[in-house]
């Protein structure tokens, strides 16, 4: 297992599961073993996410003077050297990262960067960057316009051989979007440009909105707020997003609300949204 910790202190690190090996008393038993210190940002780092696993073992942070960094390993085996592939520079502070999971070789790699920028003037507060082959660099290809509160969290649905991106966002609100790729040249050095549609928006939260967490089947998300609940949604066969449970922080159900729920499924996804570290 290897795990990416980001901080105030400008730093990202990545952490390597060891089961003992060292002498006896650890026989058996797991410790984490810090492998590297990333150290190329001068602000704090907001986010680290890994990137999709048929990308390779590639690693991406976000600070608050507005860079994306990702990082290669060129060696599996050798966890202490990361290599800067790339920096992107937002001109926003950024806040969260997500990586478009989908290995379609139809859909080229794919970053959402949200940031809380109080500064209302650069309008919408959400960028998808997407890599380009023939130029070899991340371009921005998207601005969610719409989004002009603070973002706190964002993440891209699994694709499961979509066309399309579903992309959630927690802000003042919870917002689902869907990302319809326009057709292009494939020989141009342009960014995809996308069909921008707003699946959902619900503010029943009535606070910030901290976490959006999908499932594996991108069926169901989860979202948490300042109201110290995690609240499920889920889309009927017409594509309508509704509230299909409510949980309290502590994982029990609100009772007397519509569709407060008590179930594995609500807890385990609870704890997936609340998830504050990105793990491979």
């Amino acid at each position: 297992q290897v795990l990416a910790s980001c901080s105030f202190d400008r730093t990202a690190i990545v952490w390597e599961e060891i089961v003992g090996e060292s002498n006896d008393k650890q026989r058996g038993q797991s410790h984490w073993i810090k492998r590297t210190t990333l150290v190329d940002s001068r602000t704090s780092v907001t986010d680290v996410k890994f990137a999709p696993k048929h990308m390779g073992l590639m690693l991406t942070t976000c600070s608050a003077d507005g860079v994306v960094r990702i990082y290669e390993a060129p060696d599996v085996m050798n966890l202490s050297q990361w290599s800067l592939q790339h920096e992107i520079s937002s001109k926003l502070s950024c806040s969260c990262i997500s990586w478009n999971p989908s290995s379609s070789r139809a859909h080229a790699p794919m970053i959402a960067v949200g940031s809380d920028d109080s500064n209302v003037t650069y309008g919408g507060k959400v960028q998808i960057y997407e890599y380009n082959e023939v130029t070899r660099k991340y371009a921005k290809a998207e601005t969610l316009m719409t989004v002009t509160d603070a973002v706190h969290d964002i993440a891209f649905a699994p694709n499961l051989g979509r066309s399309f991106h579903v992309l959630a966002i927690a802000t003042k609100d919870v917002r689902i979007f869907k990302l319809v790729p326009l057709r292009k040249d494939s020989s141009s050095s342009a960014p995809t440009k996308f069909e921008v549609q707003v699946l959902a928006q619900f503010d029943s939260h009535n606070s910030q909105v901290w976490r959006v967490s999908w499932n594996i089947t991108s069926t169901l998300l989860a979202s948490s707020g300042d109201d110290g609940c995690v609240r499920l949604w889920k889309a009927n066969y017409m594509d309508n997003w509704k509230c299909t449970g409510i949980l309290k922080g502590d994982g029990s159900p609100v009772s007397g609300q519509p569709g407060a729920l008590s179930g594995v499924l609500g807890s385990a996804t609870a704890q997936s949204a609340l998830n504050g570290a990105t793990g491979r």
